[in-house]
């Protein structure tokens, strides 16, 4: 089922009104791809991208094609873990964050 509009537009909202909900959104995003879950991981961070830094300036800062960075985090698009990262990287230093992998186990 496609979202709609609406939904899309109330995430955009939320994601630049709250600190908060865009860490963990770009969390959650990260998160997902560790796990093993790669299209919802895309899913969240396509959706990150357009309410913050938008594909546009994430594109000129990178040295990319918005279009490609876009194609890459389609639903249809299988970025090399390369990319993904560099994406991550970017958007946590962007943000002001530092996210960290925790075994849990050793914990």
């Amino acid at each position: 089922m496609p979202l709609t509009k609406t939904f899309n537009e109330t995430v955009k909202t939320r994601i630049q009104q709250s600190e908060g909900f865009r860490r963990a959104l770009l969390r959650e995003a990260v998160s997902c791809m560790i796990a093993g879950d790669v299209e919802t991981g895309k899913s969240v961070l396509r959706k990150y991208i357009n309410g913050t830094v938008g594909f546009v300036k994430l594109g000129a800062d990178l040295g990319r094609s918005p279009k490609v960075l876009m194609r890459m985090l389609s639903s249809t698009g299988n970025p090399q873990a390369r990319n993904l990262f560099e994406i991550v990287a970017y958007l946590q230093k962007s943000e002001g964050t530092v996210l960290e992998v925790v075994d849990r186990a050793a914990a």
